[in-house]
């Protein structure tokens, strides 16, 4: 089923077991866009406080959430000491 179907389903409160099966639906493609573009901004140099700042969370926030998630081939940025 097309996003786009999901979120009106999401949004249609007539049929609430539906409605939270959309729900739970887009959630999990949230999540996995999210942890593609945290990875893909990465991969293009930023750090976590960029990260964090775009996601509207705080830098310890976005580290605990995707750290242990992203590809472990992808060089992250150290902060300085």
């Amino acid at each position: 089923m097309e996003s786009t179907q999901v979120a009106s389903i999401a949004s249609d409160t007539s049929d609430p077991p539906a409605g939270l099966r959309a729900i739970a639906s887009l959630r999990t493609l949230t999540e996995r866009l999210e942890l593609a573009q945290v990875e893909a901004a990465l991969r293009a140099g930023m750090s976590w406080q960029e990260i964090a700042d775009a996601l509207g969370v705080s830098r310890q926030a976005a580290h605990k959430k995707y750290a242990k998630k992203v590809d472990p081939t992808i060089p992250v940025p150290r902060r300085s000491k």
